[in-house]
């Protein structure tokens, strides 16, 4: 070594040699960062990619988290819009079979799949909230599977399973009493699959007059922000679960635009009713869907005069008796090894007024939120406007409007003088529908204001009731109703109807339904003459020679041309059936005997529809525990048949038809936006504020974002690599000229020589 050391002192050029050495240095360390660069960058943390880089498919689902609440979207394409035309395309037709005061009812969904692809389809629809889902049947060509009734985890595992190892499955689940989920599951490309559900639903009825009610859509809901569901969940998807069953209740929405250019229409529906009422029904009319009215006498078939038309409003039949309306219906049933019965009693309408009615405290609550806007709003405000014109002299007001705010009118009730009237009818006339569905608050202010000794307090809710915590709602009346009276009216082509029926309930209300700003005055002029006429109260049942396990316990308060509907179960129906009360004062009864009962297969299902709602009414008024709720609804479900919040229908073909190594692509199938509400009112401004977001939150993820050195800093890398090719070509030739003088010199660079 010391050898060489000697004679690099006498190598020609010594610094030429120095500044090799640095630069194969400085090459060295750029190869070895370049190599840990590539391995840092090459998984970089999933937290850190921006969201435009996702697939679509993890878009999809993609919420933006509200501070406080707001609406829950999920859906095929950014934001719970869908843009693009489904690939399974979906047809429901509904025959319902009205015989007496119930009505069979059978709905038929096609699942068409119009692609290349296997799939997987879901849809979210609503069905009568009093109605009891008993029957699924799933046909796949000429085949026919019959759906079984399971506890709800079970049915879920049986479907999910089937669905992986390629058999077609149709699955039926409830996840409100009036929103369920058809699941069907190995659809082939260019197959249709029907699935055929069947329930049983009551007949409405006041005085004389008839309804059957079919919703046909479910709209948007609201996250509630201030629920009491835990801090740490407020405002999220993970706060929905605890109120609602999560994204079971979520749905996308059809972007209008794409539901005009779908071929045929989107989610299209006809709709049949068999009319038998046991008696001539007169004044047959349908206020929402133009129909065809054929046959005579006791006998009518309804069906729409535009054969299918868009899910988009619910559909309600209108008839009514033609001469006094029975008063009476007396029906019976055996299942398993108990006697069933139900009872309708309509106790006599006052004849005259023995005294004039109490004065009022009116407390009106208006919805102004954001799914209010469109044709919702109008009625609304066509509607409080005609309740303030039947205000008397001695009766009280106030008025409470709500989106995600809350404002009171007056500190509290006020007379209603001319003045004060009049400053009512100018806040409402600028009432305008924006912000979210913050019910909460306002019910409680309702319900919180002191109680008067000399005037009966009457609170009537106005709204459509797109929110998702009802059991709230519910719970609040139960504990804080004190005296006051709960009615719910309605509003728009596709409201809540769980909601108005349950709250009135809690309530010892009642309710009506506004579909539109034409009707208004007349639906209001009903609703509020029904409150003003003495109602039958302290009413009770009794059964001589015999024991009865009657639902409702409690009876309600009855209105004016309201009927009493009884349900019972019993060892052996017999005795004699006394119900009694007070009307207008005075103490009334009638009493039915129970052999004359007539035949119906029908009383035992809607008896169990029944007391599984009593179960959830005592499971929200903190009456009995979660669990125990549960477990008596399973119970009801499994022995009746029926599809609760905790049992399910399963179908389920053994033959697998999809075929080993085909990918199956599952598609939530979006609704139709209820008819006459504003989309731009009601999504743009989230989708705008959406869309301002993404930019600042995509820069923010780049400066996090450590990408691979093999695709960014490059041009360092490039500069140094040619200086280095330059450099080594400048030595290469130094190199040549040295040995060239040395041979010159005659004498010949070599090891040896050094």
């Amino acid at each position: 070594m010391r050898r060489i050391v000697m004679k690099m002192d006498a190598f020609p050029n010594r610094d030429a040699v120095v500044v090799l050495g640095v630069l194969g240095i400085l090459a060295l360390f750029a190869v070895t960062a370049m190599s840990l660069g590539s391995r840092a960058g090459a998984n970089p943390s999933a937290a850190a990619i921006p969201s435009q880089t996702l697939p679509r498919a993890e878009r999809a689902n993609f919420t933006p988290s509200p501070s406080d609440g707001g609406l829950m979207l999920r859906g095929t394409s950014s934001e719970g819009i869908a843009t693009s035309v489904p690939a399974v395309r979906l047809g429901t037709d509904i025959v319902a079979n009205v015989s007496g005061q119930t009505a069979r009812v059978t709905v038929t969904q096609a699942f068409r799949n119009t692609s290349e692809e296997w799939m997987e389809a879901t849809y979210l629809y609503p069905l009568p909230d009093n109605g009891a889902v008993d029957t699924l049947q799933m046909v796949v060509g000429d085949r026919i599977f019959s759906g079984k009734i399971k506890p709800k985890e079970e049915a879920k595992q049986i479907y999910e399973e089937a669905k992986a190892n390629g058999q077609k499955a149709g699955l039926v689940e409830q996840h409100h009493p009036n929103m369920f989920r058809n699941s069907i599951a190995n659809v082939g490309p260019g197959e249709t699959v029907l699935v055929q559900i069947e329930l049983q639903a009551p007949i409405q009825q006041i005085k004389g007059d008839y309804s059957l009610r079919m919703p046909l859509v479910v709209g948007p809901r609201y996250v509630a922000g201030g629920a009491s569901v835990g801090k740490e969940a407020s405002g999220s998807l993970a706060r929905a679960a605890l109120l609602a069953g999560s994204s079971d209740i979520l749905a996308p929405t059809a972007d209008p635009a794409m539901a005009a250019r779908a071929g045929g229409g989107l989610n299209p529906v006809s709709i049949t009713v068999n009319l038998d009422p046991g008696f001539t029904a007169e004044a047959i009319s349908s206020p929402y869907h133009a129909v065809n009215i054929k046959g005579q006498g006791d006998t009518r078939t309804v069906t729409l005069k535009d054969g299918a038309v868009p899910a988009n409003r619910d559909f309600e039949l209108r008839w009514s008796a033609g001469g006094d309306a029975p008063e009476l219906g007396l029906f019976k049933q055996s299942h398993g090894a108990l006697d069933y019965v139900m009872a309708t009693i309509t106790p006599p309408s006052a004849k005259r007024r023995s005294a004039e009615a109490p004065p009022r405290e009116m407390i009106f609550v208006i919805d102004n939120s954001g799914s209010m806007a469109g044709d919702s709003m109008p009625a609304a405000r066509r509607s409080l406007l005609y309740a303030l014109e039947t205000l008397r002299p001695q009766d009280r007001f106030n008025i409470i409007r709500f989106d995600d705010t809350m404002d009171e009118l007056f500190v509290s009730a006020v007379p209603a003088s001319d003045e004060n009237i009049a400053i009512g009818k100018s806040f409402t006339h600028g009432l305008e529908a924006e912000g979210g569905t913050e019910m909460l608050p306002a019910l409680q202010a309702a319900l919180s204001a002191k109680t008067s000794e000399t005037h009966l307090r009457q609170i009537v809710f106005l709204t459509d009731g797109s929110l998702s915590n009802e059991a709230e709602m519910m719970r609040e009346i139960s504990q804080n109703r004190g005296k006051a009276r709960v009615f719910m009216v309605g509003i728009g082509s596709a409201p809540n109807t769980f909601l108005m029926r349950r709250m009135a309930e809690e309530g010892r209300g009642t309710f009506t339904h506004v579909g539109y700003g034409d009707e208004a005055e007349s639906q209001m002029q009903r609703l509020l003459d029904r409150l003003s006429k003495p109602v039958g109260t302290n009413l009770i049942a009794r059964v001589s020679g015999g024991n009865i396990d009657f639902a409702p316990r409690d009876l309600p308060d009855l209105y004016a041309g309201e009927p009493l509907v009884l349900l019972g179960r019993t060892k052996h129906l017999q005795g004699t059936l006394t119900v009694s009360g007070t009307i207008e004062g005075q103490r009334w009864s009638q009493s039915i005997d129970l052999s004359q009962a007539s035949e119906s297969d029908v009383v035992a299902k809607l008896w169990a529809r029944r007391r599984i709602s009593e179960v959830e009414a005592e499971r929200y008024s903190g009456e009995t525990t979660y669990e125990r709720a549960d477990a008596s609804i399973e119970e009801l479900g499994m022995d009746f048949h029926l599809v609760t919040s905790r049992t399910s229908l399963i179908a389920v073909d053994e033959t697998p038809s999809r075929p080993d190594g085909a990918r199956l692509v599952r598609e939530e199938l979006p609704l139709l936006l209820p008819a006459g509400w504003d989309f731009d009112r009601l999504f743009g401004a989230q989708l705008a504020a959406v869309s301002r977001d993404l930019p600042a939150r995509d820069h923010e993820e780049r400066q996090r974002l450590e990408l691979p050195n093999t695709s960014t800093g490059y041009r360092l890398t490039l500069a140094l690599g040619i200086a280095l090719l330059i450099a080594g070509s400048g030595l290469s030739l130094w190199w040549r000229r040295e040995r060239f003088a040395y041979r010159v010199q005659g004498q010949p660079l070599s090891l040896g020589a050094l």
